[in-house]
């Protein structure tokens, strides 16, 4: 059970209560609402986990910012913080933490109006911006010693986000980062330039209270042991992260235009697609923009045409008349991608379910049948995604001598595919509002 409030209060030992309180923050790497409106994050996913293993509901408060977030907990407001923060030498002063699950570098990023620097002295001169509280600022204090004219702007915000963004839109020069939310922004936000970065690994990790309960960190320490020995903790990255590299520039810039020119004649044929199929929409538009850039008349060399890019005989098998027709071709592979996704082994959870359907979509559910078979052959986990996206390329290597032998299927170009469509659907979901039916949108 999950609940999010904003109350200040010193919390009683969840063992007592059964409940969790933890201090986070809204980013896209912590706390977030997704598409559905649900709360989702990779720290949320942690947390939950965590709570769940101990039989506790979570109260999640959020914090406005940094500073906040460590002063409500030096007070004890909450059991611990859950908010993608580095454990450096410097908070120890203020707060414990546990064992770290994940580690980041810092990068130095900047946007297209400036010269992109490549060390500490080419930022003299530019506005640097950092957010208020950060572990930047003190590696950027340390920096300083060494180049006296260095200087930068405090911006009191929950997360680097809203900086990243200032970053894109020219309204400052650069700021500094953790790597994976420069490279979850770099797909909503074109302009940004990764220039360098300014150091040597961090580690990241839960804090607590400096005077806390020792028996809750004990039990932290343990919940990881279990998730880093079981592999759980990647599979969760994999889940949030495993895709945020796809794309270049291009692409993003590609689909943020023609998604003001061309999908708003297409939205009422992509509304009544999720109708038929009960997929969303905005999965759906992906999917028809990695094929076809939202062209009706698309074609390629090996016949495959159409927003959809149906083959002859999937559309004959779906009763598309005419693949170029626009409305046809995006039920039509509506259609398709329902039937593959309800083909896809009950065993798989989601997400993974659909990011295995993405994949069929584009090798057909023959070729996606022989990369299960060859997961299992390999001893990879067939119902995961994480493992089967690592065997799919495999399936173009042939064999002779009574190894293993695979039809030449470009299982590649399906993993390709498949997260490709992940990061096109994340962004039409950070900007396109859901369907509701009867809901004039």
């Amino acid at each position: 059970m999950l609940a999010l409030t904003g109350c200040s209060r010193v919390p009683d030992p969840p063992w007592q209560t059964g409940e969790l309180v933890v201090l986070t923050r809204v980013s896209a790497t912590t706390y977030y609402l997704d598409a559905d409106g649900e709360p989702a994050g990779f720290e949320y996913d942690l947390v939950r986990r965590f709570a769940e293993a101990q039989g506790w509901k979570v109260r999640f408060e959020l914090a406005d910012s940094l500073e906040e977030m460590f002063t409500r907990l030096q007070r004890g407001e909450a059991h611990f913080a859950a908010a993608g923060l580095t454990a450096t030498d410097k908070r120890l002063g203020r707060m414990r933490f546990g064992p770290a699950y994940a580690t980041t570098h810092e990068w130095v990023v900047c946007g297209p109006a400036v010269e992109t620097p490549r060390q500490v002295a080419d930022l003299v001169g530019l506005r640097l911006e950092v957010v208020a509280g950060s572990s930047h600022l003190d590696h950027l204090r340390d920096l300083r010693l060494e180049h006296p004219q260095l200087a930068w702007h405090e911006v009191n915000l929950p997360g680097e986000e809203a900086l990243l963004e200032r970053v894109s839109n020219g309204l400052t020069d650069c700021t500094v980062a953790d790597e994976m939310e420069y490279q979850i922004a770099r797909n909503f936000l074109p302009g940004l330039r990764a220039a360098f970065t300014l150091g040597r690994e961090r580690r990241i990790a839960w804090a607590f209270p400096k005077r806390g309960e020792g028996r809750l960190l004990e039990a932290v320490g343990r919940f990881f042991q279990e998730l880093a020995d079981s592999g759980e903790v990647e599979v969760l990255k994999e889940r949030y992260y495993g895709h945020v590299r796809r794309l270049a520039e291009a692409d993003v810039l590609g689909i943020l235009e023609k998604r003001t020119t061309r999908l708003p004649a297409l939205k009422p044929h992509f509304y009544e697609g999720q109708r038929l199929s009960g997929l969303d929409w905005r999965l759906l538009a992906a999917v028809a923009y990695q094929e076809s850039q939202w062209d009706a008349r698309a074609t390629s060399p090996t016949g495959v045409r159409g927003i959809m890019m149906l083959t002859a005989d999937t559309a004959d098998r779906l009763g598309v008349r005419d693949r170029l027709d626009p409305r046809e071709s995006i039920l039509g592979g509506a259609r398709y991608l329902r039937i593959l996704l309800d083909m896809i082994p009950d065993t798989v959870p989601e997400p993974d379910r659909t990011w295995m359907a993405l994949a069929a979509y584009n090798i057909g559910p023959g070729g996606f049948a022989a990369a299960l078979r060859l997961a299992r052959r390999l001893e990879r986990n067939p119902d995961s995604w994480r493992d089967v996206k690592e065997v799919l390329p495999q399936l173009a290597r042939s064999r002779r001598g009574g190894e293993l032998r695979y039809a030449a299927v470009r299982g590649g170009e399906a993993r390709a595919f498949a997260e490709n469509v992940r990061v096109y659907y994340d962004i039409l979901a950070r900007y396109e509002p859901p369907y509701r039916e009867g809901l004039d949108l």
